[in-house]
């Protein structure tokens, strides 16, 4: 049988909790080390940020300066997100090739969650995976994963949560209104979970590790062997790493698209998401919504238009559940049919305006989300 190491790093600092893997998988890439499960929980808050995202429009940096939270930009992609030590977090390192991991990211998040089902089951849970990284019971997320590669190292990062501060979650990220922060922590609250919420207590940390050792050590075949960092390591996290992670230049390195000004969107499990958007016609639309994949659940519709009579915005808000982003005519259709029949008045608009409004909504989304349809251009000008 193959034989990891295991490191256990207990109670850290924020960085080295969130950044120390990457000294591992630096030494791994150089021939120096073998493959590594790490685990450890973070000592302090903090706010971690996806590696393509921008500082300024996810975050709430004033807010977190205030109130002392440190906030790391980490490696692999994903959302911004509150930590803390209510999270056990595994670390999984090890060299390209291996014999035990899958070559495919989408069959190594399939393997390797296997360990934290495992652990939510034998704690009385029933955990699933779910596609593409996360896990869930009864329908609510409660493991958040990402994966990546340094080098010829392969990584997969994710957390055991044991309790979940909503409120914390909700206030660090930059929204565009007290409205939307409010709609989002609701969903939060909806659609992630913890132990504590689930069990009605918090189990013991070291029960937890157990279990995480046990379900590693089943789910890759390998023999862990407890074990400490090497100084080698520690130097490549203290002269490489660090350095890195504290510097302005990686924090407020620019992320990937640009959005336009006014258009958020915060993702809250899986293909959920909360989306707002401003669209500037004659008079300002703001259309926020919370969406499972392309599919509108519920949607608010403000600004400085009128409408008439005023009631009349209700009705096309309820119109627009249960369409979908990806179908363009026939939220044209909708949109018509609704002013059709309601003959509610928008002096110096057209309802093309509040299509466009719509529409930004999608643009907001992430590009990995199936691809829509474009076969026809429900924005032409004719008719």
């Amino acid at each position: 049988m193959e034989s990891w190491r295991l490191i256990d790093l207990g109670r850290a600092e924020p960085l080295i909790a969130q950044t120390f893997y990457e000294a591992v998988a630096l030494a791994i890439d150089r021939g120096l080390s073998p493959d590594t499960i790490l685990l450890c929980q973070p000592a302090s808050p903090y706010v971690c940020l996806g590696f393509h995202q921008e500082l300024e429009r996810e975050i709430d940096v004033e807010y977190c300066r205030e109130k002392g939270l440190p906030i790391i930009r980490r490696s692999q992609g994903g959302g911004a997100t509150y930590l803390n030590g209510d999270q056990v977090f595994y670390q999984v390192v090890a060299r390209k090739g291996s014999s035990v991991l899958p070559a495919r990211v989408e069959d190594l998040f399939r393997k390797l969650l296997e360990a934290p089902v495992y652990v939510y089951r034998k704690l009385g849970l029933p955990a699933e995976f779910k596609p593409i990284n996360d896990v869930v019971v009864r329908g609510r997320k409660i493991s958040g994963n990402g994966a990546g590669v340094m080098g010829s190292a392969v990584i997969l990062v994710g957390n055991i949560i044991l309790d979940l501060d909503y409120d914390s979650m909700s206030r660090v990220l930059r929204v565009p209104s007290e409205k939307f922060r409010d709609k989002m922590a609701k969903s939060m609250r909806e659609w992630v979970t913890s132990l504590k919420r689930e069990l009605g207590y918090i189990p013991e940390v070291e029960e937890v590790k157990k279990l995480l050792v046990e379900a590693f050590e089943h789910v890759l075949g390998v023999d862990l062997q407890r074990s400490e960092p090497s100084e080698e390591e520690w130097r490549i996290w203290r002269e490489e790493v660090k350095p890195k992670h504290l510097s302005k230049e990686w924090l407020q390195m620019r992320g990937g698209r640009r959005l336009e000004e006014g258009t958020r969107a915060v993702k809250i499990a899986g293909d959920r998401y909360i989306v707002e958007a401003d669209h500037k016609a004659t008079k300002l639309i703001r259309v926020r919504a919370e969406v499972k994949g392309w599919k509108i659940l519920d949607a608010s519709i403000t600004g400085d238009f009128f409408m008439i009579p005023e009631e009349a915005v209700l009705r096309l808000e309820e119109a627009l559940k249960g369409s979908m982003l990806s179908r363009p005519h026939d939220l044209e259709l909708r949109i018509k049919r609704f002013f059709k029949e309601s003959e509610a008045q928008i002096p110096g608009m057209s309802p093309k305006d509040f299509l466009r409004a719509v529409l930004k909504l999608r643009d907001a989304l992430p590009p990995s989300l199936p691809p829509v349809q474009t076969s026809a251009n429900p924005l032409r000008r004719d008719g």
